[in-house]
């Protein structure tokens, strides 16, 4: 057999720098997955968090603001 050639050393060596380099992002495309499985999870705390702090909000908001009985009675009356 013959000894390897340059050339030969050298395919080798980028084939290895490609392998870690594809491993490196295979983890990083993994973790980016888990980030947005999560962001998804905290958006819906979000808009649960936003959909029940309006309802706090319109509730003070008519107890603080209510309409007057005789403002409807009229209205109904005329």
């Amino acid at each position: 057999m013959s000894a390897p050639t340059n050339a030969t050393q050298a395919k080798d060596r980028l084939y290895t720098q490609l392998a870690g380099s594809l491993g490196r992002m295979s983890r990083a495309i993994g973790q980016t997955a888990d980030l947005c499985e999560q962001l998804q999870i905290d958006l819906h705390a979000m808009r649960t968090f936003a959909g029940l702090d309006a309802a706090k909000f319109m509730t003070v908001a008519a107890q603080l603001n209510p309409e007057e009985p005789d403002e409807r009675e009229r209205s109904t009356d005329d």
